[in-house]
């Protein structure tokens, strides 16, 4: 007869096909039942942060939610980092936990409700009769809210016999968020007329957007407006027409592309937080520039925002295409803006002489282009700069990248374009941690098998991540890459703390072979010390998954030089 874990694992498989995890105690029945009795993909880790790492990567990388799995008590708090980081990322994903018996708590037990409470994530507690339901419950909830969510089994439940297992429902989510009520369309038919009047429109999408299927409705919207577009380092690719595009703004972003931003008469952002990092805390648009927000928050989420419409953004965005297309067709013009929407369409002032759309009259691509570097920093030592150009011209193009968190994430979102926002995730961003790179790598192998997943880390959350580095080469042999940008310290705190003339002692590491260390696992290591030494990278790539193993990658860089969007930190805390 089934018994509890067998009826969660049996009715979390009809939803999830894969589950990252570490077996203990608290969660060895579900495991058994996972593999015994489902069709689910169970893929090991060997620390249980990587556990909920992997399934968060899974998500970004699929947009398919996923589970994480860990015993109770030590296993459980093992989460938590991780866990924040996918409550802060609004990322949906199910952990299935072991938990104290019904009896009361053990020694070993903490109170882990409390606990998930603090970091903002909802548990769910099966019985011995509703472990079904109850399943569906968070599932629906994660899907419903984009949050990770906690499934506890106690432990003197979990092999209890429960009968058969009913068919369970399919888990219910939300429509798309549709803009309702006079407000919302007056303020759509406000957004609509600003755009048809302004002379400098500017479009910018994030992470919300992708997620709300908006690409070609912006693509649409661009064309009838004769917009600029950019990006949040989340949504990268997210507007179809690269022809364009400034690429990432923020810190992030090339200093050319970043002063035509601030040429912007009207920017509408679509499903953007606008944090302090996309908007250069403060300063990605001029004081005049006239700013709306499209977004599924209650309210606008930044000071400068002068208009907003909470709604899908795709909808939203079609909307105003609509509305544009609507003033064309009937014929309407406007005497001191353009007056049509077609793509390419010229602006019309009010002496009825047709100027070109902006986005005609600039350059673009060389807007959008960084500095060059040389190969070495005044210490000696390899430039990042100069090495994640040469890296970007070496990796294949079919690459997910997924990045660590530290000083080193600018030199990737710079230099190395990616395709689409489900190719390039940050996880650890959202919750400032670092460590979370080398399981992200499971996750997004699993999630894209097809593809190579680059992973770019630094030294410090290398290491601490460093358990998983097996994982990471178990996972993506023969398609997976590590860029480790090895500066023998914690850069970020470096350039923050160290220039304030605090101790630097804390702040460094001494240098690690992470070469070695790929060794160790099965992997092949390279030591970069110069841009020669990446031709491995190149020959790596023209040889089949076959025939090649997981290569990582330590570049021994300059901690002398500072990402620039480390130097609008140091501005700012100065």
């Amino acid at each position: 007869m089934p018994t509890v874990s067998a009826h969660v694992a049996r009715t979390l498989a009809q939803h999830i096909d894969h589950v990252f995890g570490v077996m203990g105690n608290g969660n060895a029945y579900f495991l058994d039942a996972i593999e015994s009795q489902t069709d689910a993909v169970f893929t090991a880790v060997r620390h249980e942060q990587g556990a909920v790492v992997a399934a968060d990567a899974h998500f970004r990388a699929s947009g398919r939610i996923a589970a994480a799995t860990s015993t109770y008590g030590a296993g459980f708090t093992n989460t938590l980092t991780a866990l924040a980081e996918a409550v802060q990322a609004h990322v949906p994903l199910v952990l299935v936990v072991g938990d104290e018996p019904t009896s009361g708590p053990r020694p070993w037990d903490v109170d882990q409700i409390a606990i998930a409470s603090a970091v903002g994530a909802r548990t769910y507690t099966t019985g011995r009769t509703d472990a079904a339901a109850t399943t569906v419950i968070a599932i629906e909830h994660a899907l419903t809210y984009r949050v990770p969510v906690v499934l506890a089994i106690p432990y003197d439940v979990a092999a209890l016999e429960a009968g058969p297992v009913a068919e369970a429902p399919a888990p219910r989510t939300p429509a798309p968020l549709a803009p309702r009520g006079e407000f919302a369309e007056g303020m759509l038919d406000e957004i609509a007329d600003a755009l048809r009047r302004a002379r400098r429109p500017f479009l910018l999408a994030g992470r919300g957007a992708w997620l709300a299927g908006a690409g070609d409705a912006l693509g649409q919207l661009a064309g009838a407006t004769g917009a600029l577009t950019a990006s949040t380092a989340l949504g990268r690719g997210v507007f179809p027409d690269q022809r364009y595009d400034l690429g990432v703004t923020g810190g992030f972003g090339a200093d050319g592309a970043m002063a035509l931003v601030r040429e912007a008469d009207v920017a509408v952002v679509f499903g953007a937080s606008l944090n302090q990092f996309t908007m250069r805390f403060g300063e990605l648009f001029a004081p005049g520039t006239r700013v709306f927000q499209v977004d599924v928050a209650p309210a606008a989420t930044h000071a400068h925002v002068g208009g907003f419409v909470r709604g899908d953004a795709r909808i939203v965005a079609s909307a105003l295409v609509s509305r544009l297309a609507g003033v064309q067709n009937s014929g309407e013009t406007s005497s001191d803006g353009p007056d049509t929407p077609e793509e390419g369409s010229a602006h019309q002032d009010s002496s009825g002489v047709l100027n070109t759309p902006w986005r005609e009259t600039v350059d673009v691509a060389a807007a959008r282009t960084y500095d060059e570097a040389e190969e070495f920093a005044d210490d000696g030592r390899l430039d990042p700069r100069a090495a994640a150009r040469r890296v970007a011209e070496l990796l294949p193009q079919d690459r997910v990248v997924v990045s660590d968190g530290g000083h080193f994430i600018g030199w990737a979102n710079m230099y190395w374009p990616v395709a689409s926002p489900d190719r390039m995730m940050m996880v650890g961003t959202a919750f400032q941690s670092i460590g979370q790179g080398w399981p992200s790598v499971v996750g997004a192998t699993r999630a894209r098998p097809e593809a190579t997943v680059v992973l770019t880390s630094g030294d410090g959350g290398g290491l601490m991540a460093i358990a998983d580095l097996e994982s990471a080469v178990r996972s993506a042999a023969g398609r997976g890459i590590a860029v480790i940008w090895n500066d023998a310290a914690y850069g970020a705190e470096v350039n923050l703390y160290g220039l304030k003339g605090l101790a630097e002692e804390p702040m460094l590491i001494p240098e690690v072979d992470f070469a070695a260390f790929a060794g160790a696992v099965g992997a092949e290591g390279v030591v970069v010390r110069t841009l020669a030494d990446l031709e491995r990278l190149r020959t790596w790539s023209a040889e089949s998954p076959e025939e090649r193993r997981f290569l990582v990658l330590d570049l021994r860089i300059s901690g002398k030089v500072i990402a620039p969007y480390q130097q609008e930190i140091i501005r700012v805390n100065s």
